[in-house]
């Protein structure tokens, strides 16, 4: 029997977008434990140019399709599985395969969609509002009435801890690339900007975070951004405050003198969202149960996306890197 074929990226070589060409694969067939998605929209993440291009910590076998957290329609189910059927909308967080027409999903790691989130909604949520909500309550430990920094406001984790950390109940200062984007993060929730383009970052991020917050550090500050930026923001945490890294999109991977941990009483941790659901998925389905909740309910508003045809995946990879789109980027593999 002729294999049924799709469209996909696929990677048989590490390098720069475009390297990979959109080719014709089979139709994979779900085996026990998974689902086959038919994708509606694939997030384009920071973390993708990282495992196109072979510096990811964690690289999968070539050749290969990339693309995490797709969102779609069920398409069939493979034996064993009774939770989800054929029809279901859902978010799946697949490790890979997302930049497919079809992509194939554990099971267990697909969360049904509200019928008021829709697939563009979902996939601004998908692999942000997650990973920002194990750095606010996981690993952060974030309490009501306590003061959150989020750096690189103005990206997609970012404006995901705002939006989140205000619906957690607590005072948020965003952190932006540029007062000009300040606004957006106000509009997010933000109670204050701090501008990470100040000259002598190192001594007025902390002299923002105090003016802003009555004289005091921040509790809980979650880093995507690493460099001097978090060189900067691990002096402008409180007393026992909390500092979660979750990413170096600014290039340069910090390293800290542990001495100033001790004397301030101050936490440094680190956040890699694909071990919690591995190891604790449980936790990850009641993370996604509050966040679709939270959507459905109108208290987090998703990014409008910025869809871009699966052909021109390189395009809408480097627009995500050089900050040029508006909104969350997606591939589109329908009209979902």
């Amino acid at each position: 029997m002729k294999a049924v074929l799709m469209k996909a990226v696929m990677v048989r070589d590490f390098g720069a977008p475009g390297l990979a060409q959109v080719e014709e694969a089979p139709v994979p067939t779900p085996g026990p434990g998974e689902v086959l998605l038919r994708v509606a929209l694939a997030p384009v993440n920071f973390v993708d140019l990282l495992v196109i291009e072979g510096k990811y910590q964690f690289l999968p076998p070539r050749p290969f399709s990339p693309g995490k957290g797709p969102v779609g329609t069920i398409e069939a189910v493979g034996e064993g599985v009774t939770t989800l059927a054929a029809g279901d909308r859902v978010l799946a967080m697949a490790e890979q395969g997302g930049y497919a027409e079809f992509c194939l999903a554990p099971a267990d790691q697909c969360y049904v969609l509200p019928d008021a989130v829709g697939f563009e909604a979902a996939a601004a949520l998908s692999l942000a509002y997650d990973t920002a909500w194990f750095a606010l309550h996981a690993r952060g430990r974030l309490a009501e009435g306590e003061t959150v920094l989020a750096l690189g406001a103005s990206g997609a984790v970012g404006d995901a801890t705002v939006q989140l950390a205000k619906a957690a109940g607590a005072r948020v200062l965003a952190g932006v690339s540029s007062m000009a984007k300040a606004e957006a993060a106000l509009a997010a929730g933000a109670d204050g900007a701090v501008d990470l383009s100040a000259p002598d970052l190192r001594a007025s991020l902390r002299a923002q975070v105090q003016a802003l917050n009555g004289g005091r550090g921040v509790d809980v500050i979650v880093d995507p951004l690493g460099g001097d930026v978090f060189d900067a923001a691990v002096r402008a945490l409180d007393w026992c405050g909390r500092l979660v890294v979750v990413g170096f999109a600014a290039g340069r991977i910090a390293e800290l003198k542990t001495n100033y941990l001790l004397v301030k009483n101050i936490e440094v941790s680190g956040l890699q969202i694909s071990d919690y659901r591995k190891r604790r998925p449980a936790q990850v389905r009641a993370c996604f149960d509050e966040v679709l909740a939270l959507a459905a309910a109108g208290r987090i508003a998703p990014r409008p996306v910025a869809a871009y045809p699966l052909a021109d995946y390189a395009t809408a990879m480097e627009d995500l890197r050089a900050r040029r789109a508006q909104g969350r980027v997606a591939l589109r593999m329908g009209e979902g």
